[in-house]
């Protein structure tokens, strides 16, 4: 065996014998609430860790959040999530950091990574949790907040969330009529991811597009799912009107003129006009419960003094 791959091996061996240190102790604590009666509050605590920034947000919005100990770093709504201690960003785990949250239960979206951690994660036996519903159009956005609202015995609350959706829905359809006819405002998402601060531009699909569209705009990219890196070229060639940069990003460039300094950014109608906006991550790139008012937030930054 050379010395390359006993360092390897070595390295590995000390990996894995902190996973079962961490199994141990882990058990330990699972045991505890598993044996004792329900007298022994300290005994019957639940600590959850939830990995998906959508979820999150429901679960305060339900008003279920008590047994929350850890959020993942892109579950950033609402502000008082921030105290909540972050086990790392969702695709870049560690069991170390999960499980030195001492979990009883980590509820996550099927969006998280390393595989070799869910692995690591998955034999220590840890209850996970990933709701049936996934919320891809109003629907659906229902149903996940009527499905995990019963879950956590909170189904009033969630049938209080649900017709707030509806009703500021209903309002900002209503409010679209006023555009039709007219020349839809083009509009460019740029997301700086996380992980290795590239950006990627939102096209046509998912749910920033499907907000864009219900608040009487369109998405200046060809339609395709999700997100992708796009060259100079045709960030140029899509001119924009508008480009909304969400805050990761916005803040990291931390000017208007740094922003214009993007590749193809400068070319735009939208940078030339100076109609880049700052936006919140979590107010975009997922469904929730907060939706139609985003919607209509979006209807006021998109048309203006068109807005009634």
């Amino acid at each position: 065996m050379s010395a390359l791959e006993q360092a390897s091996f070595s390295l590995n061996n000390l990996a894995m014998k902190k996973i079962i240190l961490w199994s141990f102790l882990l058990l330990g604590l699972v045991s505890c609430k598993r044996f004792f009666n329900k007298e022994n509050t300290q005994a019957q605590e639940e600590r959850i860790v939830c990995i998906s920034k959508q979820y999150s947000e429901i679960i305060f919005a339900l008003e279920a959040e008590q047994d929350l100990v850890a959020v993942d770093l892109s579950s950033t709504y609402p502000p008082e999530i921030k105290n909540l201690p972050s086990i790392g960003y969702h695709r870049a785990l560690s069991a170390e950091a999960v499980l030195a949250m001492h979990p009883t239960l980590i509820i996550h979206d099927n969006n998280i990574g390393p595989e070799y951690v869910v692995d690591q994660l998955n034999q220590l036996q840890i209850p996970m949790k990933v709701f049936d519903t996934k919320a891809e159009d109003l629907e659906t956005t229902e149903a996940l907040i009527k499905e995990m609202g019963g879950y956590f015995h909170q189904e009033a609350k969630a049938e209080e969330l649900v017709q707030k959706l509806r009703e500021d829905m209903a309002l900002a359809l209503k409010n679209k009529e006023q555009y039709e006819g007219l020349a839809l405002p083009k509009v460019l998402i740029i997301h700086f991811g996380r992980a290795n601060n590239v950006y990627l531009v939102v096209s046509g699909e998912g749910s920033a597009a499907k907000m864009i569209r219900w608040a009487g705009g369109e998405i200046a990219v060809d339609p395709e799912k999700g997100m992708k890196q796009l060259s100079a070229e045709v960030v140029a060639e899509s001119n924009p009107d508008i480009i909304l940069l969400t805050d990761f990003g916005y803040d990291q460039l931390a000017s208007l003129d740094k922003i214009k300094e993007l590749p193809g950014v400068g070319a735009t109608k939208a940078a030339q006009e100076d109609k880049i906006y700052r936006v919140e991550e979590h107010d975009l790139i997922y469904l929730g419960p907060r939706t139609g008012e985003n919607v209509l937030l979006l209807q006021k930054l998109l048309h203006g003094e068109n807005e009634k």
